[in-house]
């Protein structure tokens, strides 16, 4: 597999809805395989955002802090940024920006989706940490704080994932973002795009690596009945 088509992820959403929010990768075995991407931290310790092979989250107070090569994930999903060309794109909501997107062929692999530029509005939310016995991932949904910037500049970095790969991914759009300044982030709710260059980057292959040696994930009993609707309900 060449490293410039392989997107790579660490655990699945569906064990975060399970609760299985414990650590079992550390952001530094987890950068080398990637310098971009999206994911959370052990206990869902905030949003995370990776670009240009630094990792950071966004604590519930808002604060941006970069993590440590120690520190661990749950899940976590990145590559490396190779995108084509970038297209100049203006005045786009989210649901606009969506559209454009599922315009440019999208339909059952993986793409990376990074827009750089300004944004009249920006509103953002990060989750907050978690401690043992963990609750369910619907459970803690409403656990989190919103925030919202006006006339930011800054990344947008995420994944759209097919429905054929529900449960493993979310399917849709799962979009973070960090201002140039670090003085939001999160996991993106709404925006309103002024100006920015959006790139994609299509995947070839999808490596998806398991805690294998965690107790909890391996004696897991997962409600695959319910499943999507418990992954809509917590991520949209």
């Amino acid at each position: 597999m060449s490293k410039e088509t392989t997107i790579f992820q660490h655990g699945t959403l569906a064990m975060l809805v399970a609760g299985l929010f414990d650590g079992t990768m550390t952001v530094k075995d987890l950068l080398e395989h990637g310098d971009s991407g999206i994911g959370t931290c052990s206990g869902l310790d905030g949003e995370m955002v990776i670009l240009n092979g630094r990792a950071y989250t966004i604590r519930r107070d808002g604060s941006v802090e970069e993590l440590s090569p120690e520190t661990t994930v749950p899940f976590a999903c990145v590559h490396f940024d190779q995108p084509a060309s970038g297209q100049k794109l203006s005045g786009l909501s989210l649901p606009e920006l969506e559209a454009f997107l599922m315009k440019q062929g999208m339909t059952n692999i993986f793409y990376a989706v990074k827009l750089t530029g300004r944004f009249a509005k920006m509103k953002t939310r990060t989750v907050f940490k978690q401690e043992k016995p963990y609750p369910g991932l619907n459970e803690v949904a409403d656990q989190q704080a919103v925030f919202e910037g006006k006339d930011t500049a800054g990344s947008l970095i995420g994944y759209y994932a097919p429905g054929l790969y529900q449960g493993i991914a979310s399917s849709g759009f799962h979009l973070h973002y960090l201002s140039s300044d670090h003085a939001l982030g999160g996991h993106v709710l709404d925006l309103a795009l002024e100006e920015g260059e959006l790139s994609l980057q299509s995947f070839a292959d999808f490596r998806l690596h398991l805690p294998v040696e965690n107790t909890d994930f391996m004696q897991q009993a997962f409600d695959l009945d319910r499943l999507s609707e418990q992954i809509q309900q917590a991520e949209h």
